[in-house]
C-alpha cells in the first residue's frame, strides 16, 4: 500500500505545526519530523541519513 500525500496548501481548513525531534527507534537515533496538528502525519530517517539545512540549499 502507497502512503497517501496531500501538500498542506491543498488541503481544506487544516492547520499545521511541524516540529522535528530525535529519537530512538529500534535502538537506533533517528530524525522525526510530524505535524503535531494531524494524527499520523510523520516521518523518521535514520540520523546518519538526515542532511543538514545547510546541505539542503
Amino acid at each position: 500500500m502507497a502512503p497517501e500525500a496531500t501538500p498542506i496548501g491543498q488541503q481544506e481548513g487544516a492547520s499545521s505545526e511541524v516540529v522535528a525531534a530525535t529519537d530512538e527507534i529500534d535502538g537506533r537515533s533517528h530524525l522525526v519530523i510530524a505535524d503535531i496538528a494531524r494524527d499520523g502525519a510523520w516521518l523518521a530517517v535514520p540520523e546518519s541519513a538526515a542532511v543538514t539545512v545547510a546541505e539542503c540549499r
